[in-house]
């Protein structure tokens, strides 16, 4: 069950969405640091909070943020959000937050007039991938994927190819 109170969401297990604080982005990191995500620096999450709150989400459990989302809409492409990263907790794992942040970010003010979901995703975040595809299909639309940053355009051998996946158009 879903409700909205207070411009915010909360499901029946007390998970609340809402736009976040830079208080926030510090919060985004330090969970961040507790899981297999790429680790940013701070910096990018208190901007991320500052400048771009209005397509980013958090989760909130006990007044703890227990998920979180970064994303943008590009100059270039303002028809379009892009969905930098994703981090749920691993105590809350499993139970769809990922799928209702984004679903929170879709409905927010600032993606009424998208038509697309933008991420890129490394050929082995299998749960990823399936995220994207369940947010397609909640929405009755489509899903690609195509090459966009190859494993050769990153410094070092650590980092795995990342493939641009598109969801759209989003029909509302």
């Amino acid at each position: 069950m879903v409700t909205q109170i207070n411009n915010q969401q909360t499901t029946s297990d007390q998970v609340l969405f809402s736009h976040p604080t830079p208080e926030e982005g510090a919060e985004m990191w330090n969970l961040v640091t507790r899981s297999t995500l790429d680790t940013n620096s701070p910096y990018k999450y208190l901007l991320m909070s500052e400048y771009f709150d209005e397509t980013c989400v958090v989760a909130k459990q006990n007044e703890e943020v227990v998920g979180f989302i970064t994303a943008f809409i590009s100059p270039k492409k303002p028809d379009t959000v892009f969905v930098w990263q994703i981090g749920v907790d691993a105590s809350q794992r499993g139970k769809g937050i990922a799928l209702k942040m984004l679903h929170y970010l879709l409905d927010s003010e600032a993606c009424q007039n998208t038509k697309y979901v933008e991420s890129t995703i490394t050929p082995d975040n299998k749960a990823s991938q399936s995220l994207f595809q369940k947010l397609a299909r909640d929405f009755h639309t489509d899903i690609s994927s195509s090459e966009l940053f190859t494993k050769a355009v990153f410094p070092g051998d650590e980092h795995e190819e990342e493939r641009k996946y598109v969801v759209g158009p989003i029909h509302r």
